[in-house]
């Protein structure tokens, strides 16, 4: 079928994300182990880019700076939303104050949908633009008879909320095949549960997996009780390489769809991770909060990304440092649609980067992190990472140590260093801090306290 509305006009968006999900749990990224055929695919026909970073190492704060270009410490989401602020008559939306990019494109003319995992409360009313919305109540859960909201109605969906998110997204497309139109689709895939969760053929296929890509390391001393249970255990690996490879399924039929549509080239496909996450690495499982005090390894903050439009987006990979508070200026530079200035937005557009004009961005030489008052500050051969009230500070140099082994934040050799990293960092922050959302109010391990929309939206 062609397609009849033509390339220069505005391009339809999907913007795929998963949960949980590292980079090297993907075929693209080296794991000869796990099967994604699709994300395989999407990056054979589009950029992907290995040096990627969340802004925050747990979910619903990293969601909240994709969809705004904002850091927690400007939305003010600094953990995961609890779930009285999701679901009942708590119900809060944390960022009704900001502006999302999916504003800005209903704006200008885009029908915006979502299918999948919100988890920035209030699940049950439609914001920020969406005229479609298929949402999961709260952040996750079971992955079949999954706690859903459609067209306003809480439900216990049945199926595999997998395949359940695919299949709205699907008929989204169709419904608006004529776009443009924008996409959500949040798969909870590969969040937790992991076993007697996930379609018994595929987790049967994992049965001979040595499972090389996930050492199961001595313990960390920091680990929590997601460590406990899941530390060398086969069944929770087959579980959650299962659930990447059902995902891709999902996504190998969007894809399709799309194409089947004449939609492709006039359809940019995305694909991101909300965090990092390690299945024993390390000796933990979990992401930023898969230690206590929270960590920044890099698996908990480097994150799959792939973005594909074939005839506008080259094909091939890319090791820039990136962030996703970059994400939402680059959305908007291929649109053709202006950034919110008055926003104060600490992105910038790579665009230039898929031009092959990449020394536009040479003074980019690090991306920033923050959870609560751990903070991050990430070069090409450096990073450092200050705890504010808990725990050690990190230092290490990647270039030398790039699995993060050696820790050198107390090393005289190295104070000279640290002092120069832990300055860029301060000078960052400061220029984008709203104070009475920093996360260095945070002291206390269960996030902030204060008014009730603050405790809920741990604002």
């Amino acid at each position: 079928m062609s397609n009849e509305r033509g390339r220069s006009e505005q391009p339809n968006v999907i913007f795929i994300l998963s949960d949980d999900q590292g980079p090297w749990a993907a075929g693209c990224y080296g794991n000869d182990e796990i099967r994604t055929p699709n994300l395989d695919r999407l990056a054979a026909t589009g950029t992907r880019f290995d040096n990627f970073f969340c802004t925050s190492p747990v979910c619903s704060p990293s969601r909240a700076s994709f969809l705004t270009g904002r850091i927690p410490s400007q939305h003010g989401i600094h953990e995961w939303v609890h779930p009285e602020a999701n679901m009942g008559p708590g119900a809060t939306e944390c960022l009704r104050d900001e502006i999302a990019y999916t504003d800005i494109m209903a704006a200008h003319g885009y029908h915006c949908g979502l299918s999948g995992k919100w988890h920035m409360g209030d699940s049950i009313r439609p914001q920020h633009g969406f005229d479609f919305w298929y949402a999961h109540q709260q952040g996750g859960g079971p992955y079949n008879d999954a706690p859903m909201v459609r067209d306003g109605e809480a439900i216990n969906d049945p199926g595999y909320v997998t395949d359940l998110i695919t299949d709205e997204a699907l008929g989204y497309i169709d419904r608006h095949k004529d776009g443009p139109f924008y996409l959500s689709v949040h798969y909870t895939a590969p969040h937790s549960p992991w076993i007697n969760q996930h379609p018994q053929e595929i987790v049967d296929s994992y049965d001979d997996c040595p499972f090389e890509s996930c050492p199961q390391e001595p313990m960390h001393p920091w680990a929590i009780s997601l460590t406990e249970q899941n530390l060398g255990n086969r069944e929770a690996l087959k579980g959650y390489f299962a659930s990447v490879t059902a995902m891709d399924i999902g996504i190998g039929q969007i894809i399709d769809r799309v194409e089947a549509l004449g939609l492709r080239e006039d359809t940019l496909i995305c694909f991101f991770s909300d965090n990092g996450f390690s299945c024993g690495h390390h000796g933990f499982w979990g992401k930023g909060n898969g230690t206590w005090p929270r960590n920044m390894y890099e698996n908990s903050v480097r994150v799959p990304a792939i973005m594909s439009r074939p005839g506008s987006i080259p094909v091939g990979s890319c090791d820039a440092l990136l962030s996703a508070y970059d994400f939402m200026p680059t959305l908007l530079d291929h649109l053709g649609l202006e950034v919110p200035v008055q926003q104060n937005l600490p992105g910038r557009s790579f665009l230039p980067i898929l031009r092959g004009e990449r020394e536009q961005l040479a003074e980019q030489i690090c991306v920033f992190d923050e959870y609560g008052p751990v903070r991050m500050i990430r070069t090409e051969e450096w990073k450092y990472v200050y705890r504010h009230a808990h725990g050690p500070d990190d230092l290490f140099h990647l270039a030398e140590d790039p699995d993060e082994r050696v820790n050198l934040a107390d090393d005289p050799g190295y104070q000279d260093m640290r002092r120069e990293l832990c300055g860029m960092m301060d000078e960052w922050f400061a220029r984008y801090v709203i104070p009475e959302r920093d996360g260095l109010r945070d002291r206390s391990e269960q996030g902030f306290i204060g008014d009730q929309r603050t405790r809920l939206c741990r604002r």
